[in-house]
């Protein structure tokens, strides 16, 4: 009798261990795929970029500094963790939101359609950059938590799992987004 209890008990314990595991690779799976919203909603932001420099860089030619930084970040925006990557976007929305202030100075450049058309767009963007960012950290924090917590942390040891960067931004202002405005 006692033997069967142990054998129970030793199928029990390799069934925990694997659906631990399996619910920590699905976890580090999730935090991958949350990643990969960020990347895509970015490259359509950075898509947008040459656009709308070009756009405004025919209205407000002495501006060039403010379009030849903002073309640089986005050349310089690619495979970064996290951190780096939230460094450098924060960067891109203050620049980005330099040139919707030259474009403030523009009534001509403001009622453009092509101008409304790219501040739309740019509107849409930041949105899905922002459910992006809430899906990848809401997995990296699953992750973590399970990576952390006993006793899910013996398997995610023995497995090698590790924490998971959030994609935080540093000041208030690189969180906010650039200023949209469609007043005339």
């Amino acid at each position: 009798m006692i033997l069967f209890v142990l054998v129970g008990l030793a199928v029990l314990i390799v069934l925990w261990a694997i659906l631990t595991y399996n619910g920590l690779v699905s976890r580090r799976a999730m935090v991958a795929e949350g990643w990969s919203g960020i990347d895509a909603q970015l490259k359509r932001r950075a898509d947008l970029i040459p656009n709308l420099v070009e756009t405004v860089k025919g209205y407000a030619a002495h501006e060039r500094q403010t379009f030849d930084e903002l073309t640089k970040m986005r050349s310089e925006a690619g495979s970064q963790n996290p951190a780096e990557r939230a460094q450098t976007e924060g960067a891109i929305t203050a620049a980005i939101g330099k040139v919707m202030a030259v474009a403030e100075a523009y009534p001509d450049l403001k009622a453009s359609a092509n101008f409304q058309t790219l501040q739309k767009d740019l509107a849409d963007i930041e949105d899905q950059i922002q459910l992006a960012r809430r899906y990848y950290n809401g997995a990296v924090r699953n992750l973590n938590v399970a990576v952390q917590q006993f006793p899910s942390n013996l398997i995610a040891n023995f497995g090698g799992f590790t924490q998971a960067q959030f994609f935080q931004l540093d000041s208030a202002a690189e969180r906010a987004a650039p200023k949209v405005s469609f007043s005339g």
